[in-house]
């Protein structure tokens, strides 16, 4: 048993030091405080493990046995707290009184483990006990860094989830790095604290490092922009994690005003403009109640792949249809000429079928048929294609939403030229918006209606994850659609 608890040790530190390794390639892109913090942990936790390893092969002593709790009951414990306060607090003030309580309590702690003396310096090759060595002073002061650590990782652990609850892909993986943390954090007070074998003692000091080590590599990685050259010079001087949320969270704002990044947000109104006011949303009681609300977790990266690594037959789908499309809501255009009256839409047809004509998009307007020109669309047409990643069981109340939304825009948006939702025949779960509009001003005016912001809200509960493409038209040929008769 002697020889297991040797090598488990040993084969901690070794990776406690990888991890360490691996922390400090991060603070150098990355000088973030719970990085710091993590890593004092992480190298307390390597030097705990080498000299358990030492103790069990050349029998412990009081030097060996002071490094032990040193780094093991008191730093690491301490020092993942103060991290978690780094991770997850918003504000200087406490993460600057978390770096006063932590530093002071390391300092005064280690200052009295050091030359306070100990019950008996006679230990063998098994791995002593706390309670057997340390005088009531030493003994107590471990207590109290104990409980603030255990209250201060619980505490942030809420903190997380409350966040996760309102918040963006940040506070899930935030909430992923707590769940991780805060656990190792506790079983590893709870095994220097009360009397446990030490093979899980020295199990459990080695989950704590690679709990330290996995948090880093996979939930608090930095996030990568898709068009990023890996091999851009400009890398290493990557922002903060908590700047870099920040300036994600200003981009967003100001192209993508109906989807703000937190849920309790909302959404930003653009200065009023002279388009015409549309028509409110019709019909609510067809509308079923919300499902539960839900925090995507990698969401993002899902609909990404999903919307943009399949392989796609564009020719086939380029085919005139017989019948009308099979996936989609389609409305285009003004309201046609006086000699096409408007056909209104049957709110009876499938989620997927809706089609409604539309009048002139790219082409010139009556007056200007006689008038050559090359035909090309205008360059200040503002295009956007939205690909939704709808949460399963939702699809018919997202169908439901987005056809009485198209309706509402049918009626009161003349400057907005397309805007057909589709269905994906290989993704039950997507949904793909198809927007145009005559400029970016008529864009604007489209974000502030009451029947968009009512999309933007209700839809919240059904969509898992939204990736957002802005375009811009080069070349197209647009006709009214066929509509469905019955």
């Amino acid at each position: 048993m002697e020889i297991l608890v040797a090598v488990i040790a040993f084969a901690g530190a070794l990776l406690a030091a990888i991890a360490v390794g691996a922390l400090i390639q991060r603070l150098r892109d990355e000088p973030e405080g719970w990085l710091i913090a993590w890593t004092v942990a992480v190298v307390s936790l390597c030097l705990s493990l080498a000299v358990i390893g030492i103790g069990y092969v050349f029998g412990f002593g009081s030097a060996t046995f002071r490094i032990y709790q040193i780094t093991g009951s008191l730093l690491a414990p301490l020092w993942l707290g103060v991290g978690m306060v780094q991770l997850l607090a918003e504000k200087a003030p406490p993460r600057f009184l978390a770096w006063l309580i932590g530093i002071a309590l390391t300092i005064v702690s280690v200052a009295i483990l050091i030359f306070d003396p100990l019950k008996s310096e006679e230990m063998g090759k098994s791995l002593p006990t706390a309670a057997n060595f340390w005088a009531i002073i030493p003994d107590k002061l471990l207590l109290g860094v104990h409980v603030v650590a255990v209250l201060t990782m619980l505490g942030m652990l809420v903190v997380a989830g409350i966040k996760w609850r309102q918040g963006d892909e940040y506070d899930t993986d935030n909430l992923h790095a707590s769940a991780v943390i805060v656990p190792s954090g506790m079983a590893l007070v709870g095994a220097m604290r009360f009397t446990v074998p030490a093979l899980f003692t020295t199990a459990l000091l080695a989950v704590a490092a690679a709990a330290v080590w996995y948090t880093v590599l996979r939930p608090l990685a930095p996030y990568e922009d898709d068009d990023e050259d890996d091999f851009d010079s400009d890398r290493d001087e990557r922002p903060s994690r908590r700047d870099e949320r920040s300036q994600r969270r200003e981009e967003r704002a100001q192209h993508h005003d109906e989807r703000p990044m937190f849920r309790d947000e909302a959404p930003m109104q653009p200065p009023p403009g002279p388009r015409g006011m549309p028509e409110p949303v019709p019909g609510g009681p067809g509308l079923p109640p919300s499902p539960q609300r839900r925090s995507s977790g990698l969401g993002d990266l899902v609909a990404e792949y999903r919307a943009g690594d399949q392989g796609v037959d564009y020719a086939a789908r380029m085919a005139p249809p017989d019948a009308g499309p099979s996936t989609g809501y389609i409305m285009n255009g003004a309201p046609p000429a006086a000699q096409a009256p408007p056909q209104r839409p049957d709110f009876a047809m499938p989620g997927t079928g809706a089609v409604y004509p539309g009048a002139e998009l790219f082409s010139p307007g009556p007056q200007q048929q006689q008038q050559p020109g090359s035909g090309k669309p205008s360059p200040t047409i503002y295009g956007l294609l939205t690909v939704f990643t709808i949460m399963d069981g939702a699809g018919e109340a997202f169908d439901r939403l987005a056809e009485a939304t198209v309706e509402a825009v049918r009626r009161g948006e003349p400057d907005t030229l397309v805007y057909a939702c589709h269905a994906v025949k290989s993704a039950p779960l997507q949904r793909i918006v198809y927007e145009l509009y005559r400029d970016e001003v008529a864009y604007r005016d489209h974000q502030r209606q009451p029947h968009v912001e009512r999309f933007v809200n209700e839809r919240q509960a059904m969509v898992l994850a939204t990736n957002v493409i802005e375009l811009n038209v080069n070349a197209a040929k647009v006709v009214p659609l066929p509509t469905v008769t019955y």
